[in-house]
């Protein structure tokens, strides 16, 4: 317990070279960029009713956009902050209509917003990473200056012992401080110099398409598969058996010579000289490897067929989810609020979703106990699986959590994990109950 508060107090005192680099620079490039956005307003207002005035604003939005994309790439380095780069400035044909997509474009326009406000958060900044170290040094001597300026003899009084207390408060919080102004540095990046809500919505779309026409590949691959080395194999084995029962039933060296033909099934009698009739024992064994040759085909087509569509879900979540639970190693408790029933790919798509992370807490949390949630109200499905486990589980990190996220995102998903070191391992999937 008392080194988890020690961590914490650590941690909180913490930054990252990357913030103090980018508090400082964040000024000068602040008041750059705010130069730039309001020389462009300013002379495009009084350019505008000249001939000049749209050319001079399609230079000036081109290079905001340009400008932008340096901030981007600079918030990425410094901060961490990766998001999604805006598409390519589409290129038709024609002088005009070349003008006329610069002059529309959204994201330069974004951009020239962001080199505004840019420059509040900039001086902030360099108040927080120059300012408060430099108050906190003197708050902290102040006794040491006051008499350095002040030749003879001082007595002491209230601002002396409160100096070095109050410098080191300050002093203490500057991480604080640094750390509030990289988030809100983030999500102005992330809000202005990423893609526009429509163009991130089709690149999703996209993306989901992709994924799911890889996924239904790989999944008929993995079907024509199994199908061909499995299934197909077992009936052609089975075919063999019933050969070899058939020539057991229906050979005329079964008999003596001159025996004739009898019919096939039906045992041949035994007369003077002649042979006796059809191995039985030989015909029995062939017959019982044909019905478990047959029990086994069966048995592999059903498992093919629940992983097209599990029958478990014809009655719908609340019947599939509890049998699914059933067949965990780690005791489950499982709590539905199932007031609506969502649409099949859905259903489909929390079933595979909860199956997977069921899977992952048996061989990756080491936990004892695991707690399933479902719910479908309002129009949205949430599914919430919970682990006592070790912890330490993120998107991306070699536990198919990436893979699943994709899916999920295929139909409008969302995934989040939560998952601290030393647990508990929260992951929450989200999605519409219709399409």
């Amino acid at each position: 317990m008392v080194r988890r508060v020690v961590t914490r107090w650590r941690r909180g005192l913490s930054v990252r070279g990357g913030e103090v680099a980018f508090a400082v620079l964040g000024l000068p490039l602040g008041v750059l960029g705010a130069v730039y956005a309001v020389a462009v307003l300013y002379a495009g207002a009084l350019l505008s009713l000249t001939v000049l005035g749209l050319p001079f604003v399609a230079a000036a939005l081109l290079g905001a956009r340009g400008i932008g994309g340096l901030h981007r790439r600079l918030v990425g380095r410094l901060l961490g902050e990766r998001f999604a780069t805006p598409p390519p400035l589409a290129r038709p044909s024609g002088v005009l209509a070349r003008g006329r997509v610069v002059l529309t474009d959204p994201v330069a326009w974004r951009a020239l917003l962001y080199l505004l406000l840019r420059l509040p958060l900039g001086v902030l900044g360099f108040l927080a990473a120059v300012g408060l170290p430099l108050s906190a040094v003197w708050l902290a001597g102040f006794p040491l200056w006051v008499r350095l300026l002040e030749p003879g003899a001082r007595p002491v009084d209230w601002l002396d012992v409160a100096g070095p207390p109050a410098g080191l408060v300050v002093l203490v919080s500057v991480p604080a401080a640094l750390r509030a102004l990289s988030r809100a540095n983030r999500a102005l990046a992330r809000g202005l110099l990423g893609p526009v809500r429509s163009q991130q919505r089709v690149r999703e779309l996209e993306n989901a398409r992709a994924t799911l026409l890889a996924e239904s590949t790989d999944r008929l691959r993995r079907l024509e598969r199994d199908l061909h080395d499995g299934t197909q194999a077992q009936l052609v084995a089975l075919a063999i058996t019933l050969s070899l029962a058939d020539d057991a039933l229906g050979d005329p060296d079964a008999s003596g010579a001159g025996g004739g033909n009898v019919p096939p099934g039906r045992a041949r009698t035994c007369g003077p000289g002649q042979a006796s009739g059809p191995d039985l024992g030989r015909l029995r064994t062939l017959v019982d490897r044909a019905r478990g040759q047959t029990d086994d085909t069966i048995a592999a087509l059903r498992r093919l067929t629940r992983g097209i569509h599990p029958v478990a879900l014809d009655a719908g979540l609340a019947e599939a989810l509890p049998g699914l639970t059933g067949t965990s190693p780690v005791p489950v408790t499982v709590r539905l609020d199932l007031r609506e029933r969502p649409e099949e790919v859905i259903e489909r798509a929390v079933y595979f979703c909860a199956a997977e992370l069921l899977t992952n807490v048996a061989k990756h949390s080491g936990a004892r106990t695991v707690e399933l949630t479902a719910s479908a109200v309002g129009g949205r499905v949430r599914l919430t699986v919970r682990d006592d486990g070790r912890g330490g589980a993120a998107i991306g990190a070699g536990s198919g959590l990436a893979g699943l996220a994709e899916r999920l995102a295929a139909v409008d998903g969302l995934l989040r994990v939560d998952s601290p070191p030393g647990g508990p391992t929260v992951v929450t999937a989200e999605l519409p109950s219709r399409l």
